[in-house]
């Protein structure tokens, strides 16, 4: 199986984000929102992959007697990871992956998100820009 999980490492918004400081997804239903809802509501609690199946799962309607079929399935093949999230591209978040991989956000326009960027000891990562440079 193939995972998305990082360890110890801020996921920076993308070079290309049109936003200075983290904004609410106002389209409901989106991954964008879904994401958001998720990691704002559970800081820590989930780790990439269970992330992304929770998305996944509520997008497609999926009952919780099927999430490890759906899970199977889902990481059977390689899955993009949280660098490409719409949270990073486009809404200014930060994703901070502790030392268990649980994921919380971290708004670019805060002192935490600078204070994380400065610490050597938290590797760092840029999403995925949104076009070609």
């Amino acid at each position: 199986m193939h995972s998305t999980n990082y360890t110890n490492v801020l996921i920076m918004v993308s070079p290309d984000c049109p936003v200075a400081a983290g904004t609410v997804p106002s389209r409901m239903g989106t991954v964008a929102a879904i994401q958001y809802e998720l990691l704002q509501a559970s800081p820590y609690k989930l780790t990439s992959d269970q992330l992304l199946l929770a998305v996944e799962a509520r997008r497609k309607d999926v009952p919780d007697s099927k999430l490890d079929d759906l899970r199977k399935a889902l990481f059977s093949k390689p899955q993009a990871c949280l660098r490409a999230s719409p949270l990073v591209k486009s809404y200014g978040w930060g994703l901070h992956h502790d030392a268990n991989s649980r994921v919380a956000l971290v708004d670019c326009g805060s002192e935490r998100y600078r204070r994380m960027a400065d610490n050597p000891k938290i590797e760092k990562t840029r999403g995925m820009r949104s076009r070609r440079a």
